[in-house]
């Protein structure tokens, strides 16, 4: 199944494309949103070897890739961020050919923030992931301090799985499975 647009309530995610590099260069450009990525912006080189990776990344699996979100209650529709639902990657994570297993992220523009659409289209990743693409669990992984994407994550119903210290720092992982999320949303 290929990579599928998404629509939430206020949200429409469209698959990443080339079309959208710009988009990703301010998002990484800022401080702040970079804080927990790396701790400093990213150059313009840096974003579109980035931004190749994630086209790349986005490929490997059916179903699984890279969304950019845009405010679909707007008139102008502004960009708020990118959301993955993609194979596992790193060192510290199993094959990303594990069937069913995925890993779920985002990275929202700062007026963004706070307002609940990262959790929206958390959910709405998860449930394409369960429900259209079956899968067995879905892993997501943060810097110890980054509160805000901790409470995403417990928002949606992940539950914390584990902690370690990384090469840059304190690290946690939360996760949801199969079960869990059938559980959450049929009772």
């Amino acid at each position: 199944m290929p990579q599928q647009p998404l629509a939430t309530e206020r949200l429409d995610l469209v698959p990443l494309a080339d079309e959208h590099l710009e988009l990703e260069v301010a998002l990484d450009a800022d401080p702040e949103v970079m804080h927990f990525v790396s701790g400093r912006p990213h150059s313009r080189a840096e974003v579109e070897r980035s931004h190749d990776r994630r086209m790349a990344r986005g490929r490997q699996v059916d179903g699984l890739g890279f969304w950019v979100g845009f405010v679909r209650t707007e008139p102008d529709r502004p960009f708020v961020g990118w959301w993955i639902l993609g194979p596992t990657t790193g060192p510290d994570q199993p094959d990303w050919r594990t069937p069913g297993l995925a890993e779920l992220g985002y990275r929202l523009h700062t007026p963004f923030w706070r307002q609940g659409l990262a959790t929206e289209g958390s959910a709405a990743l998860l449930a394409h992931g369960f429900d259209h693409l079956g899968l067995r669990r879905v892993i997501a992984q943060a810097a110890r301090a980054n509160l805000g994407s901790q409470g995403v994550m417990r928002s949606v119903g992940m539950t914390r799985s584990r902690s370690w210290v990384g090469d840059d720092g304190p690290e946690v992982e939360y996760e949801m499975t199969r079960h869990s999320w059938f559980s959450r949303h049929l009772t």
